[in-house]
């Protein structure tokens, strides 16, 4: 049974018929009832949601930053939705069930903030990495930066938001102990001060123990 929960002219809440009202993010709306079928999906429906698996597993270590780089752009959506609409043509490459990943391509973040100049990355200790960019008059210097490193064997991300300023031109990460020996893909990222913009993700390469 369906509710008018503000009147007439409010949204419903529940089923009509074959339609279903509901609310997210405080935004009401209506849809159609989902209908079954017995009719076996073809080779490329099979193909269209195992690479959508494929990616959505992919994403699930990236989950606490993705939601930081894709604040500013989630009208309607979640974070992880945008983020998954933004990765999956360049980021999962190959068809079903040949499916790779193009680690260069990945974007954790997206805005129209000044990314960091040179930003390069190296590891200085087993679990110590070091990041260092060149001085910029772009942005400002309280811009805050978000590492995160990555290694696809254990499937684990590791860095941080925010606490390093785009004014020190250089940090220094210590990353869970898992990671040390493993090989390390690395993003760097910028962030206003306030949250309000936010830089592209910039890949830095693989690090190598």
């Amino acid at each position: 049974m369906a509710k008018l929960t503000s009147g007439i002219f409010g949204p419903i809440s529940g089923k009509v018929g074959g339609l279903v009202g509901a609310s997210w993010k405080n935004i009401s709306y209506i849809r159609t009832k989902p209908q079954k079928t017995t009719k076996p999906p073809t080779e490329a429906q099979i193909a269209c949601r195992e690479k959508f698996r494929f990616l959505q597993d992919l994403l699930v270590p990236f989950y606490p930053f993705l939601t930081v780089g894709f604040k500013n752009i989630a009208r309607g959506k979640t974070e992880i939705n945008v983020a998954f609409s933004e990765n999956f043509r360049q980021f999962v490459v190959g068809t079903y069930p040949n499916l790779s990943v193009d680690y260069t391509m990945f974007r954790l973040s997206k805005g129209t903030l000044h990314p960091l100049i040179s930003a390069q990355a190296s590891l200085i200790a087993g679990d110590l990495i070091k990041v260092t960019w060149l001085p910029s008059n772009q942005g400002t210097f309280d811009d805050q930066i978000m590492l995160v490193l990555y290694n696809p064997e254990l499937k684990i991300a590791d860095g941080f938001v925010g606490g390093v300023k785009r004014r020190d031109k250089e940090c220094t990460f210590r990353f869970n102990p898992r990671l040390t020996g493993k090989s390390l893909e690395v993003y760097i990222s910028v962030i206003s001060l306030n949250g309000a913009r936010v830089s592209n993700s910039e890949y830095l390469g693989r690090i190598n123990p």
